[in-house]
């Protein structure tokens, strides 16, 4: 097949999913096409079969804003007219979804749209007044619509009242890639071997950064541990001047945004995630694969990967108390965290397989065809 894929070209989940899920319908032997504003990060390096088109919107007086949605409709329906492309595979509904529709007809419906939703496209913007009847037509329009879990596709049936099949696909494990440093990145993170806590997020509200810096503070009271927070965002200055008020800079690390994360994640002993809400938790998932015990809020997606008490801990949204209760169990129990941890790594590349996952979009693909 010859496949158009539009994502964002963030360090965020759905950037990832689309290049992981592009680069491994390429080794399949089909034909991807990337649109995107700047090359997604997973990326970096030449894939066969797979081509990278850059979306940019060119500026015009009449206009208070660049018009980047009729920027990638058009890129979209010029990718797909020369390289006579069967699907144009939207991850997100805003702008990407909306835009494949633009695209479609002004291809006189040549084309296939396959929109995946990934969270906030719902739960944030969806519902928003402002755009909630566009990502309404863009679920009702799309020849297929998929989520990335049981409570996503609720969460869309409940937000906009839909009435019509969804698929829901979830997340992959990409296998680990670790590089050849990441045993002498750990002497250099923990020189003095103490257990390493991970975050990894965008460093937004949503994601509760400081969060995890309070279920750090409370473990370390009782607990020699280090912290390591990989990403960036509107959040890390409050999150560095809470290390510094709190005299916890010698033991935490910002590392700003990241490409190996997976060398962090074989350092790691174990992963925080406090967030207000996730439709999946891609992050969970990619520490799991690692082998590395979650600690989470019981929220949104994050139940339909973390088993609670099996792969980690849950608890509830803001509790910082009950976290670093359980991030203390681990931390001082080695034989408890290895147990889970290698449950957490069997059920990330068994239940969350790359191959069958990306079985399920090809079906989906398919289908519509």
């Amino acid at each position: 097949m010859r496949i158009g894929i539009s994502c964002y070209s963030t360090f965020g989940g759905s950037g990832v999913v689309a290049a992981e899920v592009g680069k491994s319908l390429a080794a399949r032997g089909h034909e991807v096409h990337i649109l995107s504003p700047s090359l997604p990060p997973r990326l970096m390096g030449f894939e066969d079969h797979v081509t990278f088109h850059e979306v940019s919107a060119s500026p015009y007086p009449l206009f208070e804003s660049d018009q980047f949605s009729i920027a990638l409709a058009s890129r979209m329906a010029d990718v797909a007219d020369r390289h006579k492309l069967d699907i144009i595979h939207a991850h997100y509904a805003i702008p990407h979804a909306s835009a494949a529709l633009l695209a479609r007809m002004a291809l006189d419906d040549r084309i296939k749209v396959v929109t995946t939703l990934h969270g906030t496209d719902i739960t944030v913007v969806g519902s928003d007044p402002s755009y909630l009847p566009m990502v309404k037509l863009a679920i009702r329009a799309s020849d297929a619509v998929t989520v990335v879990s049981e409570y996503l596709k609720n969460e869309t049936i409940r937000t906009f009242d839909v009435n019509r099949h969804i698929d829901v696909v979830y997340n992959f494990a990409c296998p680990p890639r670790v590089e050849e440093g990441a045993r002498n990145q750990r002497v250099w993170l923990s020189p003095d071997g103490t257990p390493i806590l991970a975050h990894i997020s965008n460093f937004r509200p949503v994601k509760r950064v400081m969060d995890a810096m309070r279920v750090f503070e409370i473990v370390r009271r009782e607990y020699p541990c280090k912290l390591v927070m990989v990403g960036d965002g509107p959040d890390r200055v409050e999150a560095e001047n809470f290390a510094r008020e709190k005299d916890l800079e010698s033991d935490v690390r910002f590392t700003g945004k990241q490409l190996d994360i997976a060398s962090v994640l074989e350092c790691a002993d174990v992963f925080l995630l406090p967030s207000a809400t996730e439709s999946f938790g891609l992050a969970a998932l990619e520490a799991m694969s690692h082998g590395v015990p979650v600690v989470a809020s019981r929220v949104g997606g994050i139940p339909e990967v973390v088993r609670n008490e099996m792969d980690g801990f849950l608890a509830e949204v803001k509790d910082v108390e009950a976290m670093a209760s359980s991030v203390t169990r681990l931390i001082s129990s080695p034989e408890l965290r290895l147990e889970m941890g290698a449950r957490a790594k069997e059920r990330a590349r068994s239940t969350f397989a790359e191959e069958p996952i990306v079985d399920q979009y090809q079906a989906v693909y398919e289908r519509v065809i």
